[in-house]
């Protein structure tokens, strides 16, 4: 057996164990901590720590995928960046060839959360089952991975044979995942509560979000430097946490700080610029943009492009199904047997305002099948071929379908720098830091100034980062839900923002033995 399926069957135990010996929620938070892995049995060795480690991010794993990997049912399937950050209030459209038969497109395009969550059939099947759209409402898989973060760093320090460095590394891993989990909710639910205790029991209420926020830009800050910048062993680059992964989490706090604490917006604006300049300038070549013509390895997972990701590998049976948006927009080359087209396809008059026609964009060429000649008919004739990860073009295999779920990538983090550099008024390094990204795919080189400088970023993130799950977060934090000059996407009134339009619901089930508990009253 190699040392990467070894690798693969110990976090799967663990995984497992963790599941079936009692981790689950006894009161709203509460994590109960099996003998097997946090008692006097337990924590005696860099094994049991190591397993625990890869424990911890199978069940982060669970949390934002497909519940289990290698299951055909379709109630498994979890697509949580796809619908929470993609086609939520974006330009994604119900192929007409299917029109009427997948209502949920429309739905979460026009922010009809509701109608999302009606458990019966709406025409030949019923979506909310197939979609596990419960899920959605429902926290307690982050607060798995929470609470046992905080066992990690509780434990970690007792743990005889570890040095120095390796206990700050498990611990500054659990911090990630914890923190990870809290950004990953306050960006779905708004205010949540929140904790850093081992076995913590209490009912808790609700925190501000700008104050969940701040702490965990605190906590990550205190231990960013004590993990690695890569990985020796290609096995855990961009799947376990990297210094590149803190930095990228920071740099996204920071923004949505700016946007929800704005008196002090100037101050996270420059945390990020700071941010940027040490992600790209001290990294030691542990993180690089790949030629374009290498769009395969970027989403097949673990390349130098890769920030943080879970990762997806047939050869472990591994599928994420429909929990992946690649299934969405590019159906047919899996199964040429088909003859219609993708279940949904971006209108082509969002794609003809980031995407201009006749402007040189080698995106256009490797992320849109035929080069991009049918991505502005508007027919749904057009696929999305960005995370076909073959290198071989003709390959309609399972491997084709092989991508890692990308969470944070290296363009990401750049064009945030710049972002934050066009609020500052900073605009000759903002222009020289997005024309980094602009450069990689032959377009032409931004010269604008201003508002214009500012929106042009933003389509610069649109560009780049189609299909991967940043969209609606993108609108939120700047404000264009709310903007009536911004001409895409779902809009709503300033009154509807601040009442939480733009958060989910919350199960009822949070206020089972929780008094302090309360949801979000919008959707209610």
């Amino acid at each position: 057996m190699d040392k990467k399926s070894m690798k693969r069957i110990i976090s799967l135990s663990v995984f497992f164990s963790i599941l079936f010996f009692g981790t689950g929620c006894k009161k709203f938070l509460s994590l109960d901590p099996p003998n097997a892995l946090s008692g006097n049995n337990f924590w005696k060795s860099k094994t049991d720590v190591e397993n625990f480690t890869n424990g911890m991010y199978e069940q982060f794993r669970k949390a934002v995928a497909r519940e289990n990997m290698k299951a055909d049912n379709g109630s498994y399937n979890f697509p949580f960046f796809a619908f929470a950050g993609e086609v939520r209030g974006g330009m994604t459209r119900e192929n007409p060839s299917i029109a009427g038969t997948r209502p949920y497109i429309g739905d979460l395009s026009n922010n009809s959360l509701k109608s999302l969550f009606i458990d019966a059939k709406r025409g030949s099947y019923n979506w909310y089952q197939i979609f596990n759209v419960a899920r959605f409402s429902k926290w307690e898989f982050f607060y798995k991975v929470i609470a046992a973060a905080n066992i990690a760093v509780d434990r970690v320090d007792g743990v005889p044979g570890l040095t120095d460095a390796e206990k700050k590394q498990y611990k500054a891993e659990a911090i990630f995942l914890r923190n990870m989990s809290y950004f990953l909710m306050v960006r779905q639910w708004g205010d949540v509560a929140y904790y850093t205790d081992a076995y913590h029991t209490a009912p808790l209420k609700r925190m501000p979000m700008v104050d969940v926020l701040k702490n965990v830009k605190a906590d990550m800050q205190a231990v960013k430097n004590d993990l690695p910048w890569t990985y020796s062993d290609p096995v855990f680059v961009a799947v376990r946490g990297m210094r590149g992964s803190a930095i990228a989490l920071l740099m996204h706090v920071d923004m949505w700080l700016a946007s929800f604490d704005a008196p002090n917006a100037a101050e996270y604006y420059t945390d990020v610029d700071k941010l940027g300049d040490e992600l790209r300038q001290e990294n030691g070549g542990a993180y690089a943009l790949l030629d374009l013509a290498r769009n395969g390895e970027i989403f097949k997972g673990r390349s130098k492009e890769g920030l943080f990701e879970v990762p997806q590998n047939a050869n472990y049976g591994e599928s994420f199904g429909w929990s992946y948006f690649y299934d969405f927009v590019y159906y047919n080359r899996l199964n040429p047997s088909q003859s219609g087209y993708p279940y949904v396809y971006y209108d082509a008059t969002y794609l003809k305002a980031i995407y201009p026609d006749g402007e040189s964009d080698k995106r256009k060429t490797y992320w849109f099948d035929g080069g991009g000649a049918d991505m502005y008919s508007g027919s749904g004739k057009s696929h999305m071929t960005k995370f076909y990860v073959s290198l071989d073009p003709k390959a309609i295999d399972g491997t084709s379908f092989d991508a890692s779920q990308i969470i944070f990538r290296y363009t990401d983090a750049i064009l945030l720098q710049a972002e934050a550099l066009a609020n500052l008024g900073n605009e000759q390094k903002a222009l020289s830091v997005v024309n980094i990204v602009r450069d990689r795919a032959a377009a032409a080189p931004l010269t604008s100034t201003g508002d214009v400088l500012k929106n042009d970023i933003f389509f610069e993130r649109c560009r780049e980062l189609i299909g991967e799950g940043h969209y609606w977060y993108d609108i939120v934090r700047t404000r264009r839900i709310i903007d009536p000059a911004y001409k895409f996407g779902y809009h709503c009134t300033v009154e509807q923002y601040k009442a939480g339009a733009w958060t989910w619901p919350i199960n009822k089930s949070a206020l089972t033995n929780n008094p302090l508990m309360t949801l979000n009253n919008y959707w209610e």
